[in-house]
């Protein structure tokens, strides 16, 4: 039965979501929470070690959702759920709509799912932002005060790459030092504990 449930949800999520792994986070967060697959705190954790390792995040969730709750068999049914609509539709658009982008319902199909692409997209940046540092709910707020000095190490390195060495620092090493920054932190409050 986990099997069928995990393909169905995710299935209904790639179906539904347009923008990408990113616009599929909150869907992805009210699913797992609904079946009690992780908890918040678990959810949070796992966003960021799905956003570290490559490939997309919705697949990389998809997958390591379904090895928890299913094994490696879980972990298959997922993944294909959260690909299987994506793959359809392209093949489809390829085989027989070639030029279905020129057409005027397409564009405004488009455009009206823009807005709330991008709405879901920062939703989830602002909502991943505010629980990292400690949000809990509108009346709670528990200060996560090493990820607070990681956040600020990470802005003081950026500013001394940009203003000093006048370089811009990619995503690829933004990750790989907040990585080494949060094992240094860790590491160091470890020691001191």
């Amino acid at each position: 039965m986990i099997y069928l449930t995990l393909f169905l949800e995710f299935f209904k999520m790639g179906l539904f979501t347009f923008g990408g792994g990113y616009a599929m986070i909150p869907l992805i967060e009210e699913t797992v929470l609904k079946y009690g697959w992780l908890e918040t705190v678990g959810f949070s954790e796992m966003l960021g070690v799905c956003e570290s390792t490559p490939g997309p995040v919705a697949i990389n969730m998809a997958t390591y959702i379904g090895s928890v709750q299913g094994g490696f068999l879980g972990s298959i049914v997922a993944t294909v759920g959260v690909v299987l609509p994506s793959f359809i539709i392209i093949l489809l658009i390829a085989a027989v709509l070639k030029n279905f982008t020129d057409h005027p319902i397409f564009k405004g199909f488009v455009r009206g799912v823009q807005p709330v692409v991008i709405g879901l997209i920062l939703s989830t940046g602002v909502i991943l932002f505010a629980k990292a540092l400690g949000y809990v709910s509108l009346t709670e707020f528990n200060p996560d005060w090493i990820s607070v000095i990681i956040l600020g190490l990470l802005i003081g390195i950026y500013w001394l790459a940009l203003k000093v060495f006048k370089k811009k620092l990619s995503a690829i090493q933004l990750i790989l030092i907040s990585a080494g920054l949060g094992l240094g932190v860790c590491g160091a409050q470890a020691l001191i504990v």
